[in-house]
């Protein structure tokens, strides 16, 4: 790439996803000091922990975001246009768990007090626009033409599996989900047990029964997993039909284990006990992913 490339491509950037991703840096480096410092704990973790988590989440979603809208080949004003929506309910969303982290009380799911209450249904509120938002971002990848078609699939892959995975949070706010004689609070990300209960190191993921949050987390991360592996694939000798195939094989099988940790979860497995029922369709998963790859390969 030539470096008058390079500047014109620098210059497309969208400047107010970049503003998201300096902001949510900065609010992850002031909730990493708040993890070290203040000791109180929320829903047994550090209080500061899902503040930095999500700010952390924020940043490399903006990032990734920035980088997609600049390499689509025509400007998109629908496009840019559901970014600064995105920025604007990430900051209200970030903004909110921030405020609720320093008042010592969760952020999720919380209905215990009218401003509780507000708090929580303006996140709901920001989740779903969000979500329509990213979804038409989608849509303007899918209608433009990328000439390199493993690049295209894995934006386009990318971009639809972590609405997959958004969709994956959303039973834990169905009604089955509150937790038996606890007032007030609509949901839970555990199955099974309690929020809070033993988890998995910085994820915090359940050790002891299901957790949704581990599609969730799976899900949105196709954003930047598929755009990686076109990048590492790219590098390869493998010709463009090739590296589309497999870019193609990968995010099925990107899009079924999204599928099975959530329906694994949802038998309130914890994800390092599966059962035999569970072990079968991993393995039946990996079976059908290495076939489709060696018979790409082969051809």
């Amino acid at each position: 790439m030539t470096t008058a490339t390079a500047l014109r491509t620098a210059a497309r950037w969208h400047r107010p996803l970049l503003v998201l991703t300096a902001g949510m840096a900065v609010f992850a480096l002031v909730t990493a000091v708040g993890i070290v410092a203040d000791h109180r704990v929320i829903t047994g973790a550090p209080a500061w922990l899902k503040p930095f988590k999500f700010s952390v989440s924020f940043a490399v979603y903006g990032l990734t975001l920035a980088w997609m809208l600049s390499i689509l080949p025509r400007r998109s004003r629908a496009g840019e246009w559901a970014a600064v929506a995105i920025v604007g309910v990430a900051f209200v969303e970030v903004g909110i768990i921030v405020l609720q982290a320093a008042r010592g009380t969760t952020s999720h799911y919380n209905e215990t007090s009218p401003l509780n209450a507000a708090l929580w249904q303006a996140m709901g509120m920001a989740i779903l626009v969000l979500f329509l938002a990213h979804a038409v971002i989608a849509i303007v990848a899918v209608r433009q033409k990328i000439k390199d078609r493993a690049n295209a699939y894995a934006i386009r892959l990318g971009l639809g599996l972590s609405l997959l995975g958004m969709l994956a949070a959303v039973p834990m706010v169905l009604p089955g989900q509150a937790p038996a004689g606890v007032d007030d609070i609509t949901g839970a990300h555990s199955v099974g047990v309690p929020d809070g209960g033993p988890g998995l190191p910085l994820t915090g993921w359940s050790t002891t029964g299901g957790d949704l949050r581990i599609g969730h987390f799976v899900g949105l991360h196709a954003l930047q997993a598929l755009p990686l592996l076109a990048f590492l694939l790219g590098r390869t000798s493998l010709d463009g039909i090739r590296r589309a195939r497999l870019l193609l094989v990968a995010g099925g099988a990107y899009g079924v284990l999204t599928v099975l940790l959530t329906w694994q979860a949802l038998r309130a497995q914890p994800l390092l006990h599966p059962d035999a029922l569970t072990l079968g369709a991993w393995a039946a998963l990996a079976a059908a992913t290495a076939t489709a790859t060696a018979l790409v390969l082969k051809k």
